[in-house]
């Protein structure tokens, strides 16, 4: 039998627990005390007999993956340990073997934290409202006897996993294009090369190092100064493209030939344009704050454009909802209906890659048709009161359509703009789209003297 499992204090959940995951600092706020607390209450809500558990790059993966697999073999779970592994790995392993899984990841954070993101069997969404505060629950009570003791063991599956993401694209289609790949010290350096191997791209890893110190740029790619290493070695080498993944390799930026970064909102509509007229008609989900083009490519294409709530666990439950084949965020996140519902940078990169080979034309030749606005990407704002602002800003425009699907949308006709509080911190993020720069600039500064 086990060792007890000890309770969790419910003010140290509230700090880590977020809408999607859990996150914080190792180890003064998530440690291996709560990794095996949190292991357990996963192990107890699931029910399952067998769990997946993989982890990153960060040098406390090892100990807290294990403290994590403990918990749920006190809960009476078997363990398949899956050791290093992407998220979207993890997600494969949780479809594959269509049990529960853990990741022991933070993603894009800095080096000091850890997290984990949960999933159901066959990588079905753990959030805050599908599971995760019920599991932060269980994690707080003072009865945590052990229910059983587990037994753990190792699988390799990159293998079957690099099989299915070749499933995705014809590789005969596949020309031999230039490719770079910034990976960030993070598991893209582990997968993207298993990917990529048998492929006719002439491809050089960046920073493929498994290193979760970070020591040359954070791996966080939607933010401008992450990509400049990218951007410089796509132009000194005459690259056909690069591609940025974030820590966990889940999420995939691009950068043009002209060494230009490609927005989320783009590759999601060529991805959506390529999965239609595979599927034929159907509807495809795009999360709020994309560009409006978005939408209309999907219409164009013969699809029904979904809008939904920005984060993973909303994206995956629309898509059982309406039978979507994809779904894609502004953020970088790109999910299929055959992955499983989950998100993959690796499969988004390879769809945009044959769409290149096949067209034989510059990426950013490619991707104009979907380049109709100006945006003004993602701008935080600091304030004391979220909800008291929103209320504010909504009252100025009251004479405009306006929607809460998930904060504030505002429809100005020729722009628009949307208003949401951090799920984590004081902070409103807008994100606003007009027909040019000059116009994007006066709305944000106007919107911006409203926040104050």
């Amino acid at each position: 039998m086990a060792d007890p499992v000890e309770p969790l204090a419910a003010d140290v959940l509230d700090v880590v627990v977020k809408a999607y995951d859990i996150r914080g600092i190792y180890p003064s706020e998530l440690g291996p005390t709560s990794a095996r607390g949190l292991g357990y209450a996963f192990g107890i809500w699931s029910g399952a007999s067998c769990v997946v558990v993989g982890r990153d790059m960060r040098p406390s993966g090892v100990e807290m993956a294990g403290a994590f697999a403990d918990g749920a073999m006190a809960a009476g779970a078997d363990v398949i340990d899956i050791g290093l592994a992407s998220t979207d790995l993890l997600y494969f392993a949780s479809g594959h073997l269509d049990m529960p899984g853990a990741m022991l990841t933070a993603s894009h954070n800095p080096a000091e934290y850890n997290g984990i993101k949960l999933c159901g069997a066959g990588a079905t969404p753990v959030g805050v409202d599908s599971g995760l505060a019920e599991i932060a629950a269980i994690a707080t009570r003072g009865e945590l006897e052990p229910a059983g003791a587990g037994e753990r063991r190792q699988r390799d599956l990159l293998d079957a996993f690099v099989t299915h993401v070749h499933s995705f694209v014809d590789a005969g289609r596949l020309a031999p294009l230039r490719v770079v790949a910034d990976t960030a010290n993070g598991m893209g350096g582990y997968v993207l090369p298993a990917v990529f191997a048998d492929l006719p791209f002439d491809c050089e890893v960046l920073y493929g190092e498994l290193d979760g110190t970070f020591p040359n740029h954070p791996a966080d790619p939607i933010q401008p100064e992450n990509l400049i290493d990218l951007q410089k070695r796509v132009l000194a080498t005459g690259a056909d493209v690069g591609l940025a993944f974030d820590g966990d390799a889940d999420r995939v930026f691009l950068v043009d030939e002209a060494g230009r970064a490609v927005s989320g909102s783009l590759l999601t509509a060529l991805v959506a344009r390529t999965m239609l007229r595979r599927s034929g008609p159907g509807p495809i989900l795009h999360n709020l704050i994309c560009s409006r083009a978005v939408g209309e490519v999907i219409a164009e294409a013969g699809g029904q454009p979904v809008r939904t709530r920005v984060g993973h666990s909303y994206i995956k439950s629309e898509m059982a909802r309406t039978g979507a084949v994809f779904g894609g965020e502004h953020s970088g996140h790109y999910y299929f209906a055959d992955n499983y519902r989950a998100d993959s940078g690796l499969i988004a990169a390879l769809i945009a890659l044959e769409q290149l080979s096949e067209a034989a034309v510059p990426l950013s030749e490619l991707l104009a048709p979907f380049d109709r606005y100006a945006s003004s990407g993602e701008i935080n704002t600091r304030v004391a009161d979220p909800g008291a602002v929103i209320r504010r800003v909504a009252a100025h425009y009251g004479e405009l359509p306006q929607d809460r699907l998930d904060g504030l949308t505002v429809d100005g006709g020729d722009w628009w703009f949307n208003l949401r509080p951090s799920n984590t911190e004081p902070l409103l993020r807008l994100n606003l789209e007009a027909a040019d720069a000059s116009a994007v600039e006066q709305r944000v500064s106007e919107i911006r003297a409203l926040l104050a």
